[in-house]
Order: C-alpha cells, then structure tokens, then sequence
C-alpha cells in the first residue's frame, strides 16, 4: 500500500512516498501502530501517551479524514487504499 508523508513527516521517513505491507484486514490504528514501529520518532508526532492519533494530526484513507469515517479509527484498510499521514500545520 502507498502511504504519502507531508511536511515535516517526509524527514522522519527519508522520502514523501512509501511503500507499506499491512497484513490483511488491518484498521487504521493498526496502521499507525505500525508505522510508529517502523519508525519511531513517528510516535511523538502522531501519537498521544494513550496511543490515540493527535487530532490535529490527519491521516485521509482515499481523501477521507479517518477519524470521520463511518468506523473512524477502527475502519479496515484495503490493499488498494492510498494514506495521506499530515502533521499539524501551523501558521498565519
């Protein structure tokens, strides 16, 4: 599965696009729990001291915010989904 890393992200993993093996049936929490094994400074940046994604932090299935989902975080993920993973973004 594609995964798309923006901002400050893109340094954490060395590159804007990687490819992830998710095993079957896996949710978007599990995403994440993976992710933040695989790369560990990625778990302050995404990932509250209860394991929960950071609401500013977004991570869109297909372009859809995940936590607005019809299973939010809990919604399976299927090998052809494309994840965008983006930090909070600030400025003005």
């Amino acid at each position: 599965m594609k995964v798309h890393f923006f901002a400050t992200l893109r340094q954490i993993v060395g590159q804007k696009t990687v490819e992830i093996d998710l095993p079957e049936n896996s949710s978007v929490q599990d995403f994440l729990e993976i992710i933040v094994t695989q790369y560990p400074p990625m778990r302050k940046e995404l990932l509250d001291e209860n394991g929960n994604l950071y609401r500013h932090v977004h991570v869109f299935v297909n372009g859809r915010d995940a936590p607005f989902l019809k299973h939010g975080m809990n919604t399976i993920i299927q090998p052809d989904d494309t994840l965008n993973v983006f930090p909070a973004v600030g400025g003005g």
